[in-house]
C-alpha cells in the first residue's frame, strides 16, 4: 500500500493543531500563551540565548521573537541583559520560573491525552521517526 504524502503531511499537522489549541485553552488559566510559555521552556533550556537563538529554539523568526520577548520584559518574566558584543542575553525572572512550572501540569495533560491511543513502544518508534525525519539534510 502506498501512503498518501500529503494525507500523511496533513496528519502530522491535524495532530499539531489540536495540540497548541488544547494547550492555549489550558495555558490561558495559568495566565499565559502557548507562544510565550514555549519561550519561557526555551530561556529555561538555554539561560543567556540570545534572541537569534530563541527565535530559531521556538520556530518563530528574529523580529517575532524580538517582539514576544519585549511583551515578556514587560511582564517581568524574562530579563535581557547585555552579553558580548551587540548580543542581548534573555534569562527567567522568578516570576517567568513559577509561569513556566504552572505551565508544565498543562502540557502534560494535554500531551498524554493525545498520545494515550498509543502504547509505549509505539511512542518510542514514532518519535524516532520525527526526529529522523527532522534531522535529514533538505527537510527544513
Amino acid at each position: 500500500m502506498t501512503v498518501n504524502l500529503e494525507v500523511l503531511g496533513r496528519a502530522v499537522k491535524q495532530v499539531q493543531y489540536r495540540h497548541h489549541r488544547a494547550l492555549d485553552t489550558g495555558l490561558a488559566a495559568v495566565g499565559t500563551t502557548l507562544a510565550q510559555w514555549d519561550a519561557l521552556r526555551a530561556i529555561a533550556r538555554s539561560p543567556g540565548a540570545s534572541g537569534h537563538e530563541l527565535a530559531q529554539a521556538t520556530f518563530q523568526g528574529d523580529q517575532a521573537f524580538g517582539t514576544l520577548a519585549n511583551r515578556l520584559a514587560s511582564q517581568e518574566l524574562i530579563e535581557r541583559r547585555p552579553g558580548h558584543g551587540r548580543r542581548v542575553e534573555h534569562h527567567l525572572t522568578e516570576r517567568g520560573e513559577r509561569v513556566l512550572a504552572a505551565g508544565r501540569p498543562v502540557a502534560q495533560r494535554v500531551l498524554s491525552a493525545s498520545f494515550a491511543p498509543l502504547a509505549q513502544e509505539e511512542r518510542e518508534v514514532l518519535l524516532g521517526l520525527l526526529l529522523r525525519i527532522a534531522a535529514a539534510p533538505g527537510a527544513g
